[in-house]
């Protein structure tokens, strides 16, 4: 009972396949790259800071400790976009059970989600993290959890409206009148017509996370000052500038182009899958 959605031929700007490339490219960086290139991204070498960019040995220089820009560019790969996936993917969930069953049962269950909704968007999501970050102490994880929650209000409004709009649509009436339970409606005949607009949004949710997360480092409140990471890499590189300026501006110019790539992605598959209108 799936309904059926006859695909666009889209043509693909070279401008996103580059984008895109750069994105599968962070992923090698994230996962395989910095025990291959950049295992001593975070040696100290006092007797080498602050190279010009092009220094022999550096391509684009060392900080203010003697570390490589090009090596930590790497290495914060890793913490620039767990975070992001996790807050992306912790949404997801928080979004799919409580936004489906919201849409699906309505009443007061509806009510209580939608009231729960409203309550976390009226949150300044930026200040509660570093207010949360402050008080726990926690620093990265306790900023990635506090994401999860105030991202997932956006989910749950997708999936919720998602789900009403098309628990009124004949296929489902036809399964209703099947006696087939809830949990097997909303798994086998909702979620698959529904799975590619809360995937699009997974995607913009790791880039809006990429830039939360950079964010809060470059505030001092993410990863710890021993860790490779862009954004605490953009806020060190600000007493550089005239020496290096590669520490501050090639970490926020690899940001810029990641959560543009992730958003382009996400923007193409929602092209491809003919859903615009939902």
């Amino acid at each position: 009972m799936k309904k059926t959605i006859k695909n666009k031929k889209l043509k693909v700007p070279p401008a996103r396949i580059i984008l895109s490339g750069l994105f599968l490219f962070i992923i090698f960086l994230w996962i395989i790259a910095p025990s291959l290139f950049a295992p001593d991204a975070l040696s100290l070498d006092i007797n080498n800071t602050k190279l010009p960019i092009g220094s022999e040995g550096h391509l684009l220089g060392t900080d203010a400790l003697g570390r490589d820009v090009l090596k930590l560019l790497i290495a914060g790969a890793g913490s620039a976009m767990i975070g992001p996936v996790c807050i992306a993917l912790g949404s997801l969930i928080i979004g799919l059970v409580l936004g489906s069953t919201a849409g699906w049962f309505g009443g007061f269950w509806d009510k209580i989600v939608s009231a729960y909704a409203d309550l976390t968007l009226s949150m300044p999501s930026m200040l509660l993290a570093i207010v949360a970050a402050a008080i726990i102490g926690g620093g990265y994880w306790v900023s990635v959890l506090v994401m999860i929650i105030l991202y997932s209000p956006f989910d749950i409004r997708l999936v919720r409206s998602a789900v009403i709009q098309q628990r009124c649509k004949p296929y489902i009436e036809s399964a209703k009148m099947l006696n087939l339970s809830a949990v097997n409606i909303l798994a086998k005949h909702i979620f698959p017509n529904i799975a590619m607009v809360v995937l699009v949004n997974f995607f913009l949710n790791i880039a809006y996370g990429l830039m939360s997360m950079s964010s809060l480092s470059f505030l001092g409140l993410g990863v710890g000052p021993k860790e490779a990471d862009w954004g605490r890499q953009l806020s060190d590189g600000r007493e550089l500038l005239s020496q290096n300026p590669a520490v501050s501006l090639s970490a926020g110019i690899v940001i810029i182009l990641t959560a543009v790539s992730i958003n382009l992605i996400g923007s193409y598959l929602l092209e491809r899958s003919g859903l615009d209108d939902i």
